[in-house]
């Protein structure tokens, strides 16, 4: 957050101030989702963009691995990555409508040289 704030290129930013509603495939309801990060910021070119951005470990964002035997921890993972999939849908919906661009970011991003 620091970052944002000491950033001259970031002109405005928020944490958790959006609210998206998404439908949840596990419950079939209405939910609200809170992505992590708005910013609003101006390019290399100059040109002013908005994203959203959602900070997620990078096992949940890939589907899990089939297994033999379904475990409950197995049957979380399932469900945790059909909701975040719910989730990031309609977030690319929410920003699409208003030309947003969404983002997700990993370790892989964050860490980029922390070893596996």
């Amino acid at each position: 957050m620091s970052y944002c704030d000491n950033n001259p290129s970031i002109i405005e930013w928020g944490s958790e101030e959006i609210i998206i509603p998404y439908r949840s495939p596990i419950d079939k309801r209405v939910h609200r989702y809170f992505p992590d990060f708005y910013i609003k910021y101006v390019n290399s070119n100059g040109k002013t963009l908005r994203e959203i951005i959602e900070v997620k470990p990078k096992r949940q964002t890939l589907p899990p691995k089939e297994q033999k035997r379904k475990t409950k921890r197995y049957l979380n993972e399932i469900a945790t990555y059909a909701v975040n999939q719910a989730k990031f849908k309609a977030a690319e919906e929410y920003c699409k409508d208003r030309k947003y661009g969404f983002r997700i970011l990993t370790e892989e991003h964050l860490l980029p040289n922390k070893k596996k």
